[in-house]
C-alpha cells in the first residue's frame, strides 16, 4: 500500500513538474502560444465558412431539384421514398424525413409545410412503372386508417410512379385523401411548383407564411 502511494505521489510530482516546465517555457516563448491561438482561430473560421458554403450549395441544389419519370422508375423503393422526401424539402418542408420501413403504419414520409400543415405520405413504387400492379383501394384504406388518427396528418397523400385504379381514386375523394399518380408525379417532380399547388383543394394553412 505504501509503495502504491509513493508511486502515485511520484507520478503526481512528475506531472506537476512537467506542467510547470511547460508553463515557464510558454511564458518565455509567448509567441508560440499566440501562433497556436491564431492558427486555432483561423481553423475555426475556415470550418464555419466551409459549413456555410455547404449549406448554401445544399439550398441551391434543393431549389433546383428535378426528377424525370425514368429516373424515378429506376430507383429502389427506399430510394423512391428518399426522392419524395427531398422533393418535399425542396418545396420548403424543412423537417421532411423518411420514416418508411417495418411498422411504419402507412407513413413513409412526414413533413410540415411552410403553412404549418402536417403531411403524411405513403409511397408506392413500381419497378415497371405504368406496367406494374396498380395501386388499389386496400392501399388507401391503410393510409386512411392511420394518417390522421396515428400520425396527426392534415394532408394524407399516396404517391406512386405507377397506376391507380378508378375505385381507389373514388375512395380517396370520399375520404379526403390525395392521390399523386404517375402523371401528377411527373408534373411535381420535374417542375418548380410545390405539391400543395399541384394538388387541388388541400386544407387551408394553419398559420401565415412568408410564401403566402
Amino acid at each position: 500500500m505504501d509503495e502504491q502511494l509513493l508511486l502515485v505521489l511520484g507520478a503526481g510530482v512528475i506531472v506537476i513538474g512537467l506542467v510547470v516546465t511547460l508553463v515557464n517555457w510558454l511564458l518565455a516563448h509567448w509567441w508560440v502560444l499566440a501562433l497556436v491561438l491564431v492558427v486555432g482561430v483561423l481553423a475555426g473560421v475556415g470550418w464555419l465558412y466551409s459549413r456555410q458554403q455547404q449549406a448554401r450549395w445544399e439550398a441551391v441544389r434543393a431549389q433546383g431539384l428535378r426528377y424525370g419519370l425514368p429516373q424515378l422508375d429506376a430507383l429502389h423503393h427506399a430510394q423512391f421514398e428518399d426522392a419524395v422526401r427531398d422533393l418535399m424539402h425542396r418545396d420548403g418542408c424543412r423537417d421532411a424525413r423518411r420514416v418508411g420501413g417495418g411498422g411504419d403504419l402507412g407513413a413513409d414520409v412526414k413533413a410540415t409545410d411552410p403553412y404549418g400543415r402536417r403531411w403524411v405520405i405513403q409511397c408506392k413504387h413500381r419497378r415497371n412503372g405504368p406496367r406494374g400492379s396498380a395501386v388499389g383501394t386496400p392501399d388507401l384504406q391503410v393510409l386512411n386508417g392511420t394518417a390522421r388518427q396515428v400520425h396527426g396528418a392534415d394532408v394524407a397523400v399516396i404517391v406512386t410512379n405507377g397506376r391507380v385504379t378508378d375505385p381507389a381514386v373514388k375512395f380517396a375523394r370520399q375520404q379526403r385523401l390525395y392521390v399523386v399518380d404517375r402523371q401528377t408525379l411527373a408534373v411535381w417532380a420535374s417542375g418548380s411548383r410545390p405539391l400543395w399547388e399541384v394538388l387541388r383543394a388541400v386544407p387551408p394553412p394553419r398559420r401565415p407564411s412568408a410564401l403566402s
